[in-house]
């Protein structure tokens, strides 16, 4: 497959001098970036409940022209400030999502996030099949995102809600 048939290099750049190289962005997202599953009350949703799954790779404002070629490399995502003097590249939506799982798949990561990568692609396809629409689901979900990073507990399995349904 050449790169320029890879799901991810749509609208990326055209100048194969301005490109980053695969293995490059690899080891910069092993080491800069996080793969993060959101769960946000959201009442309009059918289970009150929002999955929120998101790529995060977050520099200082001076490196910010870094994010914008990854992005240009990806052809998605956006620059956004993340905190403070920081920005980060962030992508969501499972479209996008769905390519950023390819391109790891193709160019694997090297360091422990490898496992939290292997959870996040693992959520990106119960969201595929819609399991994130049910209870059973949702509460699957829960638990892995819990297991990643620095195994924060969602709001969701702490919720009132959620505690007594998982209690019956």
């Amino acid at each position: 497959m050449s790169k320029e048939s890879e799901p991810w290099q749509h609208g990326g750049a055209d100048n194969q001098q301005e490109r980053l190289d695969a293995q490059w962005i690899t080891g910069f997202v092993d080491g800069e970036g996080c793969f993060h599953i959101g769960i946000n009350r959201q009442p309009a949703m059918t289970l009150g409940w929002q999955v929120l799954p998101e790529l995060r790779v977050v520099q200082h404002r001076r490196d910010e022209h870094i994010l914008h070629r990854i992005k240009e490399y990806f052809g998605f995502g956006q620059v956004v400030v993340n905190h403070g003097d920081r920005k980060e590249w962030r992508v969501r939506g499972l479209k996008n999502l769905n390519r950023v799982v390819s391109f790891f798949r193709k160019y694997s990561l090297q360091t422990g996030k490898k496992v939290h990568f292997e959870t996040f692609a693992f959520v990106i396809e119960m969201m595929n099949k819609k399991k994130h629409l049910t209870k059973n689901g949702l509460n699957s979900i829960a638990q892995l995102s819990s297991t990643m990073n620095k195994c924060v507990t969602p709001r969701y399995l702490e919720s009132p809600e959620t505690i007594r349904q998982t209690s019956l």
